[in-house]
This record gives C-alpha cells, sequence and structure tokens, in this order.
C-alpha cells in the first residue's frame, strides 16, 4: 500500500472495525483512524433542514422570499 488514504466503509463492534474489504495494509501496521459516522440514506438532507423537516408547506414562500430578497440586493449590470 503506499502513503495516500484510502476511505473503506466498515462496521464499529466496541473496539473492533470491520472492514468491508481487505485494507492492503500488512497485518501489525500502525495506522491514524477518523471515524466518522455514516448516515442512513436522506438522513443528511433532514439534518439539514433542521426546523423546516416538520413544516414543508412553510418552506417554499420562504425559499421563494430570499430569492426575491437576493435579487432586488444584485446591481443592475446594464442588461
Amino acid at each position: 500500500m503506499t502513503n495516500t488514504s484510502v476511505i473503506i466503509k466498515g462496521i464499529a463492534h466496541g473496539r473492533t472495525i470491520e472492514l468491508e474489504c481487505d485494507s492492503g495494509i500488512p497485518d501489525g501496521q500502525a495506522v491514524s483512524v477518523v471515524l466518522r459516522p455514516m448516515l442512513p440514506r436522506g438522513d443528511g438532507l433532514r439534518q439539514a433542514f433542521g426546523s423546516w423537516r416538520h413544516d414543508g408547506q412553510g418552506l417554499e414562500p420562504f425559499l421563494r422570499e430570499v430569492y426575491e430578497n437576493r435579487q432586488d440586493d444584485r446591481p443592475d449590470l446594464g442588461r
């Protein structure tokens, strides 16, 4: 294996992480591990929506207002 980083999915079991595939790293080789939990499909978007996740009807008027305000703030480029 080279000196580059590789991302491999796995499942944590206490202090052990079971990788989906072989890492290519020799047994006993020291490694550094960055843990980033994987969210189920769609959960990232649901979390990003924050307070809007339960008020889909209120989101559209809000986004329309933001869009219109942005148009008002743009300078006229002579078009």
